[in-house]
């Protein structure tokens, strides 16, 4: 039931983030660091589930858009530190708040208590791990 809604946001979210010139795994980078919950490639790459060796080309994008930095850490030449620049706050901002406006014009579709409801269970489940959601043996 939920496939054809979450394809449906994503299809709606894509001329939004084209329009501020970032990809959909751009977004989610920019978000990941605009929120400071990660600071090398590995930690990005395992909190937006994404491979570690794929997402290279989009921090490139990212790094040469000026949206993003990348330098060597300190501890350990081989890891990098991953900063968010002023530029790619705003863009991310800009973008989220478009983004946010469309799922607000869908959302005043449901009666108030429907809503709040939907919202509500959105919540509770978007709190879980992701081994939660996964599941597992037991």
């Amino acid at each position: 039931m939920l496939q054809p809604l979450v394809q449906s946001l994503i299809a709606a979210e894509r001329p939004v983030l084209a329009a501020h010139g970032i990809t959909m795994w751009g977004y989610a980078v920019l978000t990941a660091l605009d929120n400071n919950t990660v600071r090398t490639q590995a930690a990005l790459a395992e909190a937006i589930g994404a491979d570690k060796t794929r997402i290279i080309s989009t921090l490139d994008r990212l790094q040469a858009d000026g949206l993003i930095s990348r330098d060597p850490d300190p501890r350990d030449r081989r890891a990098r530190i991953l900063a968010i620049t002023a530029r790619g706050s705003d863009a991310c901002r800009s973008a989220r708040a478009a983004i946010q406006a469309n799922e607000e014009r869908l959302l005043a579709r449901l009666p108030a208590d429907e809503r709040l409801g939907f919202l509500r269970a959105v919540e509770a489940l978007s709190r879980l791990t992701r081994e939660e959601i996964v599941g597992g043996p037991g």
